[in-house]
C-alpha cells in the first residue's frame, strides 16, 4: 500500500480537490483510513493515468499538426514544380 510520502511525490499532477481528499483521509483514525486508502489509491492512479493519456494525445495532435504543415508545404511545392514544367512544355 502506498504511503503518504509516495502519494505526495506526484501531488502536483493531481487536482486540488483530490489533494484535499488525500489530506483529509490522512487525518482520519487508522481504522477508517485503512478502509479508504485502497479505493482512494485507485482514484489517484486513475487520475494520473488519465493525465498521462491526455498528454500523449496532446503530443500526438501537435505532431499531426506539424506533419500536416509539412505535407501542405510539400504539396504546394509539387504544384509549383508541375506548373513550371507544364509552362516549359507549352513554350
Amino acid at each position: 500500500m502506498k504511503t503518504k510520502t509516495d502519494r505526495n511525490t506526484n501531488n502536483d499532477q493531481l487536482p486540488m480537490d483530490l489533494n484535499d481528499l488525500l489530506s483529509a483521509v490522512q487525518t482520519l483514525p487508522e481504522q477508517y483510513r485503512q478502509e479508504l486508502e485502497r479505493p482512494l489509491n485507485r482514484v489517484v492512479d486513475y487520475t494520473r493515468r488519465r493525465r498521462r493519456i491526455l498528454n500523449l494525445i496532446q503530443e500526438a495532435l501537435s505532431q499531426l499538426r506539424m506533419d500536416m504543415k509539412y505535407l501542405m508545404f510539400d504539396l504546394e511545392a509539387t504544384r509549383r514544380e508541375r506548373d513550371s514544367y507544364k509552362n516549359a512544355l507549352e513554350d
